[in-house]
Formats: structure tokens, sequence, C-alpha cells
């Protein structure tokens, strides 16, 4: 199984979220090949700076070549509350799986209509770099589950 996460984000030198992320990541490998892509451009950098819609648009282009293949899951606000289980269930058919985070602006709605699922943790608002380990923990706790790994309980 490969999962990759795709984030409008800059990559950051050495954060100190990254020990926690590469832990999980390499709790996963057991289970999954799990892979961070932070994406950051010049593009959307003046996107952001003129509006909110832009910056959404060039976060969909950003975005578009990674959806071709596998099962998309975007991180939205307006998205299905789930819970471990029913996270543990959108992993558990699909050989590919891409989860997508968006820019400071969300994304744009075709963009969250059209992938597989849209699922959201919550009405708060977390940093990227925060939401990057909570999603890295929430997918071993997935592959926890369904494999039935003590880890969960």
């Amino acid at each position: 199984m490969k999962i990759n996460i795709y984030i409008i984000d800059k990559k950051a030198k050495r954060e100190m979220y990254e020990p926690l992320i590469e832990h999980y990541s390499k709790l996963c490998r057991q289970w999954a090949d799990v892979e961070v892509h932070e994406i950051f451009s010049r593009d959307i950098v003046k996107a952001q700076e003129q509006t909110p819609q832009l910056a959404q648009r060039a976060y969909t282009q950003a975005f578009e070549r990674f959806r071709a293949k596998g099962y998309n899951i975007v991180l939205d606000p307006k998205g299905d509350s789930v819970d471990s289980y029913q996270f543990s269930k959108l992993l558990e058919d699909s050989a590919n799986i891409n989860f997508f985070i968006g820019g400071a602006y969300g994304l744009e709605r075709s963009f969250v209509e059209t992938s597989n699922k849209s699922i959201s943790f919550g009405r708060i608002t977390l940093s990227h770099k925060l939401i990057k380990v909570v999603l890295m923990e929430q997918i071993f706790r997935g592959l926890s589950i369904l494999n039935n790994h003590p880890y969960h309980k």
C-alpha cells in the first residue's frame, strides 16, 4: 500500500515536528509506505498575495497532477467527521491513497467535490505543521485497527 500526503506548505529545515512524522512513518512501514510531499511555489506565493480565490486556484493547479492514480481524500473543515474506526475503513480497499491538505485559504469547492472523500478532523484550525503529525498518527492508528495491532486499544 502506498499513502501520499500532499500539503501546501513550505519545506522547513528540520522542524520540531519532523521527528514525530518520521516516527509514525517508520511505524507504518510494516503495512504501508507513507510519504509527505510539501508543495510550495512562486505561483502559490503570488496568488496568495492577491486573493483567496486565486490562492485556491493555485493550490488546485499544484495538486492536480497527483490525483490521477489512487483514492483521493481531502482534509476540509466542511468534510465528514470521522472517528478512528471510520478513518481506518478509508484505508481498507485501496493500494494507492492520496491525502490533500490545502493552503491558508483552503481548497476550491470543485477540487473537494471531485475527490473521492472529504473528511474533517474537527472545527478547530490546526497549523499545517501540526496537522501533518495528527494525520500521520491517524494513518498509523487506522492501519493498526485494520491489522488487529494493539496500538489503538
